[in-house]
């Protein structure tokens, strides 16, 4: 990393800082009221062509929705331009037949179909893309974060736990970031907007596009009905780190007809439906 002052004559020039090295540098610059710690994940060419080498499309194809699956880890080098996609699929076609890298493949599929839908007009990319199909109107959603998800404190433990590895990592597998966005969106009553930019400003690879409108999916305004979950749906794909016990997730822990009548009062076919 290489840092530089500005002389009285407008020129930039390197500054050269002795005995330690750049993340020790780095942090001596940063202003910040609580100490910076860093990301565990390293940035770098070196480290981008080892996770590119390292892919696994088979494992990922089988355990892609665990919170401890065979992911890429790509995310992070393919937004800050280290790795491109066409990269990717290069190393794939070398390696494996396309129909076993299918799921994989999807997900770039996707990241490349929302950052197109962005640039097609980038004026709307904060804008609902549609009405909430929730029962409720924009105007019923809050737009400030609470404290207690702020600050990871709030009733559901998992959620906590999300929000704890949002902020030590800048990263979070993306079943994670579905949950979270769902509880901020459905459970509090936040609107999408909220929740999205303060997600992108944590993430290392937040992509603006890809970002947004899976927020607007999860909400509904991007989609034709809300995506809502439950503790059992966590439980089946959390490992063991998380903390899933029942009587610290009681928000959570409900059938989902049950939550679907709580969290959309107002919506007539959900109040109507029946425990199966």
């Amino acid at each position: 990393m290489l840092f530089y002052e500005t002389l009285l004559d407008g020129k930039f020039v390197p500054v050269t800082l002795e005995g330690k090295n750049p993340r020790e540098r780095f942090t001596d610059w940063v202003l910040l009221d609580t100490p910076f710690v860093a990301s565990p994940i390293n940035g770098g060419m070196k480290e981008a062509q080892e996770k590119l080498a390292a892919l696994d499309v088979i494992a990922y194809q089988k355990t892609r929705n665990h919170l401890d699956g065979a992911v890429s880890g790509l995310s992070p080098y393919i937004e800050h331009g280290l790795i491109q996609a066409d990269e990717v699929l290069k190393f794939i076609d070398s390696n494996h037949a396309r129909i076993e890298a299918y799921h994989f493949l999807q997900q770039l599929s996707w990241r490349a179909f929302f950052e197109q839908k962005y640039l097609e007009d980038p004026s709307l990319i904060w804008k609902d893309a549609g009405d909430y199909k929730t029962g409720f109107k924009a105007d019923d959603y809050a737009d400030k974060l609470p404290k207690d998800i702020l600050n990871a404190k709030t009733p559901v433990a998992v959620i906590n736990q999300f929000i704890a590895e949002l902020y030590q990592t800048g990263y979070l597998h993306n079943h994670a970031r579905l949950y979270l966005a769902s509880y901020i969106v459905h459970w509090r009553k936040i609107k999408w907007q909220t929740g999205a930019k303060w997600m992108l400003s944590h993430l290392l690879d937040g992509n603006l596009a890809s970002n947004n409108y899976s927020w607007q999916w999860v909400a509904s305004t991007g989609s034709n009905k809300p995506y809502i979950f439950n503790l059992d749906n966590v439980t089946q794909f959390a490992s063991k780190q998380y903390q899933t016990q029942r009587s610290l997730n009681l928000e959570i822990d409900k059938p989902y007809t049950l939550l679907k009548k709580q969290l959309f009062p107002n919506v007539k076919e959900f109040q109507n439906e029946k425990k199966h």
